[in-house]
């Protein structure tokens, strides 16, 4: 799979082809695989892309950190958005997608795991967790933005409905999903996780991520600047393709549908 230096870039828009292409992810060619994550991961498992036109982000602009910690109405507005967020994950279920990164972990070879999902479904799979960074936080519990004390979700939804923000049981805090807001600072021990797993791998995959975010879009190019092959699978055009040794453009949990079964077979 290997790319040749100054060879164009490889487009995959059949499924039995990606099929073949991703089960060799499993066949040992690479030994420090680092996979990158974004929404289309999880579109398949009944998670809209909240970003994409028509999502919740179009009708309700999220709340940025700022304001969540000026105005009561903003904490409001924000705790209302996590529970509507919650009745979507509450429903989803891991895909094939979530469940060959498991594999590809539990196989050695996939050395890092980077999300910038917060639904909270690597866990779910059974991903293992000390594999796992996520840089956008996780919108399945909340913390406390004073003492950093974890809290369950769902009994501060009283809290909310009768118009007051929840707050930390342990010191008063303002509690807050997990998740990062906009305008809130990256968690800098995640950062620099991603970071040096991305400048010392030899493959790093991108699963769903439309790479515009940043800092999760450069990553990639910390990969290929550090000698890594880069595979992009994705349903649309990405800035970052011509960097791409292969694009995938298939639908992804469709993809890794066979993915243990195809693997044994190439090996």
């Amino acid at each position: 799979m290997r790319s040749q230096p100054n060879l164009p870039m490889t487009l995959i828009t059949s499924l039995p082809e990606a099929r073949h292409f991703v089960a060799q992810f499993h066949g040992g060619a690479y030994r420090r695989i680092v996979a990158l994550t974004g929404a289309g991961i999880s579109t398949e498992s009944g998670i809209p892309d909240f970003r994409s036109p028509g999502g919740i982000w179009s009708t309700r602009r999220p709340v940025e950190y700022q304001d969540f910690l000026a105005f009561e109405e903003s904490r409001l507005e924000d705790w209302d958005r996590r529970f509507e967020m919650m009745e979507f994950f509450a429903r989803a279920v891991p895909n094939a997608t979530h469940m060959a990164l498991v594999l590809l972990a539990r196989s050695g070879f996939l050395k890092r795991l980077i999300t910038q999902n917060v639904d909270g479904l690597h866990q779910a799979s059974g991903f293992p967790p000390e594999l796992l960074t996520e840089i956008h936080g996780n919108s399945t519990y909340a913390t406390c933005l004073s003492c950093g004390e974890k809290a369950e979700l769902e009994p501060q939804r009283h809290y909310v409905k009768v118009g007051t923000s929840p707050v930390c049981g342990v010191c008063g805090g303002y509690l807050k999903a997990a998740v990062i807001s906009f305008g809130q600072q990256m968690p800098e021990n995640e950062l620099r996780m991603a970071a040096e797993a991305a400048q010392n791998c030899d493959l790093f995959l991108v699963l769903g991520s439309s790479l515009v975010v940043h800092p999760a879009a450069q990553l990639p190019v910390m990969a290929v600047q550090g000698g890594a092959e880069l595979v992009i699978l994705n349903g649309e055009e990405t800035p970052l393709d011509s960097l791409a040794s292969t694009v995938i453009r298939t639908p992804l949990a469709q993809t890794f549908v066979s993915f243990a079964e195809d693997s044994a077979q190439l090996t």
